[in-house]
């Protein structure tokens, strides 16, 4: 079968390694794809008793940002399924639903913490930039 013009577009080459917080399924930006005006980071974080510190530092950036966090509960999409301490500037938000939280640029936030996980998270950045700089 011949190459498809943009099959290079369609992109499954997935990590499954485990860490500490999870797995970091994907990262797409401008080193995967040349010239690509933003980047997205997709990731697991895995039920865990106890703390996940996914970033511990206060940061702000030159470009916006969305962080998602959606819980995996098919009987309660809604559910997160844990508690999620995020920051934004000096507010700290406790989030125990699914949501998608807009980060305008230049606005200090994090750090994120996990607590209690008890299912599966599905977690992804976004960001209007080639790549990922705190």
């Amino acid at each position: 079968m011949d190459e498809k013009r943009y099959e290079h577009l369609i992109m499954n080459d997935f990590n499954t390694e485990r860490d500490e917080i999870g797995t970091l399924l994907y990262k797409l930006d401008d080193k995967k794809v040349s010239g690509i005006p933003f980047f997205t980071d997709c990731a697991w974080v895995w039920p865990k008793p106890g703390e996940i510190v996914m970033e511990s530092k206060a940061h702000s950036h030159d470009f916006d940002e969305i962080v998602t966090v959606f819980g995996t509960d098919p009987e309660d999409p809604r559910d997160l399924c844990a508690e999620v301490e995020f920051w934004l500037d000096d507010e700290k938000y406790t989030l125990t639903e699914s949501c998608i939280i807009y980060v305008p640029k230049g606005l200090t936030h994090c750090p994120i913490i996990f607590r209690n996980v008890t299912r599966p998270i599905f977690h992804y950045i976004v960001g209007n930039a080639g790549g990922y700089s705190a």
